[in-house]
């Protein structure tokens, strides 16, 4: 509240898809269909891992973590998103604007970390099978996803002060259709070399780091995935990692593309184009990836449905 009493802007405008005109419905009708499958699919994934004993199990933990983190990381912009498509009037209070940057940074960054521990649980498991259970014990695992939360929540906290320290007293129009780090910052009423360079420095440690870290750690794996004798003993070690190296892939790309660079080489059309990628499709390519190519997950959806089916004709 201090930060916007100080300001000249008081809210901001967000133009979001507004350049297309009666298109927006169009629009609107995909990003409603893709969010209630995202959310549905997310909370599935949530729920068989919970309820089903046979998932749990560390990699299923942290995809329950994720799958979490996911569904709220999407909350945070989606259903304004939509409201914004049907509305003339959308705008954001300053304080509101601030507060939809800090927990969309927070689950950004809470998710690039997750995934970096997701490879090393992969590591563990393959390379490392006899000590796995020490080396991913429950306290362990507990430790690591709350780390994750932390950390991501405090980086997000530097950023998101870095952002709206500034003053705002020129243009209140964001040219996005949330409130993201290069469209806020670039409506700053001052010099922002140096926050963007330390943001700029925030983003090779959140996604740099951990992508080496999980190459580093596939690396390994690949090397004792071929030291194994039979095909079959091969291609489960393989599909184990199959579906977190393509979210992996997704998520990441997309991320670089936009955060690693200073606000002055931000390019509206092509970063809108890039954010609805990995704040819509990698939310929807996670559940999809994780029950359509993993059989455990499969075998507990089928059971969970065949109870239900048998509660309901019990009744």
């Amino acid at each position: 509240l201090s930060m916007a009493n100080s300001s000249c802007v008081t809210e901001f405008l967000l133009l979001g898809f507004s350049s297309l005109g009666e298109l927006q419905l169009v629009v609107f009708v995909i990003f409603l269909c893709l969010y209630l499958i995202i959310l549905s699919g997310n909370i599935t994934i949530i729920s068989v891992i919970c309820l089903d004993h046979s998932l749990h199990t560390p990699m299923y933990f942290f995809l329950c973590v994720l799958s979490t983190s996911e569904t709220f990381y999407t909350i945070v912009i989606l259903p304004k998103t939509l409201i914004n498509l049907l509305s003339v009037l959308r705008t954001l209070s300053f304080v509101s604007c601030a507060s939809q940057m800090y927990f969309f940074l927070g689950f950004a960054v809470t998710n690039c970390l997750l995934l970096g521990v997701m490879g090393y649980d992969r590591y563990a498991a393959i390379c490392q099978p006899l000590h796995y259970t020490v080396l991913m014990s429950w306290r362990v695992c507990g430790q690591l996803a709350v780390t994750c939360i932390v950390s991501g929540f405090l980086i997000s906290l530097l950023g998101t002060t870095l952002v709206f320290s500034l003053p705002f007293c020129g243009s209140n129009k964001v040219n996005h259709y949330f409130c993201d780090i290069s469209p806020v910052i670039r409506l700053a009423y001052a010099d922002t070399y140096i926050n963007e360079l330390i943001i700029f420095i925030g983003g090779v440690l959140v996604l740099v780091v951990p992508l080496i870290f999980i190459f580093i750690s596939y690396g390994f794996i690949a090397s004792a995935i071929l030291k194994i004798s039979s095909a079959e003993g091969k291609r489960k070690a393989f599909s184990t990692c199959a579906s977190h190296l393509t979210v992996v892939i997704v998520h990441y790309s997309c991320a670089s593309f936009v955060y690693l660079r200073l606000s002055s080489k931000y390019s509206s059309g092509k970063d809108r184009l890039v954010t609805v990628t990995y704040t819509v499709v990698t939310p929807l390519l996670n559940p999809l990836v994780y029950s359509l190519r993993n059989k455990d997950v499969q075998m507990a959806i089928q059971k969970m449905i065949g109870r239900r089916g048998f509660y309901s004709e019990a009744l």
